[in-house]
């Protein structure tokens, strides 16, 4: 009898197929789920940075001095002739 018992608690056959662990499927899941809300409150509150403009239709001319507002080489006391 006690081999009928042995038999009968057996470890279940492998299927061969492959599957991703639990904690991973729900780590992905969680993961987009924080781009998915970190994306939408982006899309609500817009630009932040001071004079950024949406660049959908705008067609206007660059900035003057290349847009570098102001620093065209204004390092003029580093020049290195005070010894």
């Amino acid at each position: 009898m006690t081999e009928e018992q042995q038999s009968a608690v057996q470890a279940p056959a492998s299927t061969g197929r492959w599957g991703p662990p639990p904690a991973l499927t729900g780590f992905l899941v969680l993961l987009l789920a924080m781009f998915a809300l970190a994306y939408g409150v982006g899309s609500a509150a817009g630009p932040v940075a001071p004079g950024m403009r949406s660049t959908v239709g705008d067609a206007g001319p660059a900035e003057p001095g290349g847009g570098m507002g102001g620093m065209n080489g204004g390092m003029g006391g580093m020049s290195g002739g005070g010894r």
